[in-house]
């Protein structure tokens, strides 16, 4: 129950993004979260999508560099302190995570999220996640 993730290494200069989205809408696939770590001359856009090895497969034939990781997808109520329950959750278990972005939500009132940890913690995050009554996502949920 593990979302998959698409990274792409891109140049920091204007257009670069769109081309990368301009590639995957060719290949009819949908962007359900993004986000956009940056340096001086490169970044790496993450993103959730509809097809990750369609996606994959589209970017690379269009020469980006781009690779597909697992990260974990789950749902909190929409309201003041349930992420921060989580993050207590893992914190107390010694789980801690690399980054952490939204997905587009598609029920009022809940908030959906995609975490990355260290492979080695992946088990044992989603178990302490699953035992604890937190809704896992799957692929399929956010597409």
């Amino acid at each position: 129950m593990m979302l998959k993730q698409v990274s792409i290494f891109a140049q920091n200069k204007a257009g670069s993004t769109y081309a990368i989205m301009e590639t995957l809408a060719n290949a009819n696939i949908n962007v359900r979260a993004m986000t956009i770590a940056d340096t001086a001359e490169f970044g790496i856009i993450r993103l959730i999508v509809s097809d990750a090895v369609k996606a994959l497969e589209a970017l690379r034939n269009n020469n980006f560099t781009a690779n597909v990781t697992d990260v974990i997808g789950f749902t909190v109520p929409d309201e003041s302190g349930k992420l921060c329950d989580v993050l207590r959750l893992l914190g107390e278990q010694s789980v801690s995570f690399e980054y952490s972005y939204s997905l587009m939500g598609k029920k009022q009132g809940e908030a959906d999220i995609a975490m990355r940890v260290k492979d080695k913690d992946l088990d044992k995050a989603m178990a302490i996640l699953a035992e604890s009554g937190v809704k896992l996502l799957t692929q399929e949920d956010v597409i």
